[in-house]
């Protein structure tokens, strides 16, 4: 019985091969509705704002940003294609696709310069990488708020609990480029 096991094995082709998984820094977990709309409240997110949510899961943080908020144009950028997919669909569940779209790369590839707010739900250590970034490529004026993570040593303007959650805001400032932009 062994040899006919192996003689299957032999000429039964090679393995299929899966197809590649999405390497992904941080793992997938949605922001509550509430926490969404305090970070998009404390980042003082109104009409006219480009705003920019990298890793943007769902894509439930742009999608209210344009229906609560009015803001001009959000990016959702995420690496996981079928986030991105699932993101597309509930923007246009919610019909604001003429204002939303969604981008399938890497957070760190992203060109974000116009944006007035970016929003984060990163971990820390991907937060600290993505700083530097951050401050090169935004406006002075910009603010970045992030769910639960911090930045580091760059202390934040605002800093809000949600229940067991914390929400911090930060605005782009000439000094804030100078002393923590090359870190």
């Amino acid at each position: 019985m062994v040899p006919v096991i192996w003689g299957l094995l032999l000429f039964s082709g090679p393995p299929a091969i899966a197809q590649e998984a999405v390497h992904k820094d941080v793992p997938y977990v949605p922001t509550p509705p509430e926490v969404v709309e305090t970070m998009l409240k404390l980042g003082e997110v109104k009409k006219g704002d480009i705003l920019y949510d990298l890793g943007c899961g769902d894509g439930r943080i742009v999608v209210m940003a344009a229906q609560k908020f009015g803001i001009a144009s959000g990016t959702g950028i995420d690496i996981d294609p079928d986030r991105i997919k699932e993101a597309q669909e509930n923007a246009r569940q919610a019909g604001v696709t003429d204002r939303v779209k969604f981008s399938e790369k890497n957070l760190f590839d992203a060109d974000f310069h116009d944006a007035t707010v970016v929003t984060l739900y990163l971990l820390p250590q991907v937060n600290l990488k993505l700083r530097p970034k951050l401050l090169k490529d935004l406006k002075v004026g910009s603010r970045i708020v992030s769910h639960q993570f911090d930045m580091g040593d760059w202390q934040p303007d605002k800093k809000v609990d949600v229940d067991w959650r914390v929400v911090y805001l930060w605005t782009v400032t000439e000094k804030a480029k100078k002393e923590f932009g090359d870190k």
